[in-house]
């Protein structure tokens, strides 16, 4: 039965890498190979079991409690990211967003390119890499008209976002699957990934303005551009600093961070319905109650927008790993790959070949889906919280995906805005990604080398 559930793991890991190819969504293969791994064991009354990480051993468990115990892991990951979802629409029903192009001052495009490239690094760690991006772009399409410019902009933004994602807790999905499964802290993420994530941006951004396209001017006359709602800069402001209080509020409660996001979601909910009331007050004044003002709430409006798709595709995703969890096949597994590879943390007999499967881990992320990928690795190794692996790992997946543009969320948004050819990519940013990846590798190592010998 083993056999069998390895080759429907592999039929809807494949049709998830070929969705573009397929045109189907990948939540279907996702949510169908979970649902189906599940009946497999539960027909064939297959042994299930929960590792203890203390002891390093399987202890035999049943069906019922490891779908509730895996399923209220996934949740703490899904509801969080359910939060901050909807306080980004939150700030985007009041165009809060559109306060970021009041940054923009200047035509030049080396300027444009930093302050782009900055802007998705500081943007991402904030709002997620996704997020970033889609926003990015959409301000993109306003400054530069020249679609050729704005493809380069646009790939470069791509590599800054998934870098910036890589050193925050709540930059990217794998990072905060680190954070929320207990493997990483947010300050030691912060202290060991932030200096390779901003070397992983910086060396593509100085490579790429020796480029023509980075030269002189760009043709289109910036102009100002007012926010269609008078609350939009304070709920910017608000929404993004009760993101970054959800860290704080881990640390000072050790509350899983989803209450914290739970908390942060009803404060700027809170200020959304009273700006919403008061937007409908001045359009009454006004004598015409726009649609907008009259909407009922601003909070389920945010709600009704939120990426369901991407929450379903996680759901199956990580259910269908923690299958294969908790039948101990990523035990076992970790257990032959420790055998030839020593992989043990910073404690590693072959910290070199350590190293090099992290990085093999990063460049597959290009291909493959990093969720998984990283899902995966936490349920084979039986590594302490803060290692050096885990951070490496962090760095790697988050960045890795850079290198394809459907190797990332970042990637797959800005090549259907922007309808960004694959070949393209593959020809002129490629290779920018990748020498970012290696440099910021690099610098992870020298830097947990150089603290090691201290």
């Amino acid at each position: 039965m083993e056999t069998i559930i390895i080759i429907v793991f592999l039929a809807g890991y494949l049709a998830i890498t070929l969705e573009h190819n397929l045109k189907i969504d990948k939540l279907i293969p996702a949510l169908a190979m979970m649902a189906i791994l599940w009946a497999v064991i539960a027909l064939a009354h297959m042994p299930v079991f929960e590792v203890n990480t203390d002891l390093k051993e399987l202890e035999p468990s049943h069906i019922d409690e490891m779908l509730l115990h895996h399923l209220g892991k996934t949740a703490e990951i899904l509801v969080f990211l359910l939060g901050a979802m909807t306080i980004v629409e939150i700030i985007d029903y009041f165009d809060g967003f559109a306060t970021i192009k009041g940054y923009i001052r200047t035509t030049k495009k080396s300027k444009l390119l930093w302050l782009f490239s900055i802007l998705a690094f500081i943007l991402s760690a904030i709002i997620d890499n996704l997020t970033a991006t889609i926003v990015l772009v959409t301000i993109l399409q306003k400054v530069i008209k020249e679609r050729e410019v704005r493809l380069w902009f646009a790939g470069m933004i791509i590599i800054a976002a998934n870098a910036g994602g890589a050193w925050s807790p709540i930059g990217d999905v794998t990072t905060t699957m680190l954070w929320i499964g207990d493997k990483v802290s947010a300050l030691q993420l912060i202290e060991h990934v932030l200096i390779p994530s901003i070397i992983c941006m910086v060396i593509p951004v100085l490579v790429a303005l020796r480029y023509k396209v980075f030269k002189g001017n760009i043709k289109a006359e910036l102009e100002e551009e007012k926010a269609k709602s008078p609350f939009g800069a304070t709920m910017l402001y608000l929404g993004l600093g009760s993101i970054v209080f959800v860290p704080f509020f881990k640390t000072i409660t050790h509350l899983p961070p989803y209450v914290g996001m739970m908390l942060s979601l009803a404060v700027v909910a809170a200020f959304a319905e009273i700006y919403t009331s008061a937007k409908f007050s001045i359009s009454s004044v006004d004598g015409a109650e726009s649609q907008e003002g009259s909407h009922h709430s601003a909070v389920h409006a945010s709600l009704s927008k939120i990426e369901l798709p991407s929450i379903l595709f996680f759901l199956g995703i990580l259910l269908a790993v923690a299958a294969l969890e908790s039948l101990g096949m990523l035990f076992h597994f970790a257990g032959t790959l420790d055998a030839t590879v020593p992989f043990l943390g910073t404690e590693s007999a072959n910290q070199t070949v350590s190293d090099l499967v992290i990085l093999i881990l990063g460049v597959a992320s290009a291909v493959i889906d990093n969720v998984p990928l990283v899902a995966a690795s936490m349920g084979m190794f039986s590594i302490p919280l803060d290692d050096s692996v885990w951070h490496f790992i962090a760095y790697s997946a988050g960045t890795g995906g850079s290198m394809l543009i459907i190797g990332s969320a970042a990637g797959v948004v800005a090549m259907g805005m922007e309808k960004i050819d694959f070949f393209w990519y593959f020809k002129k940013i490629a290779w920018l990604a990748f020498v970012g990846f290696i440099g910021g590798a690099g610098a992870f190592m020298l830097i947990r080398n150089l603290v090691l010998n201290a």
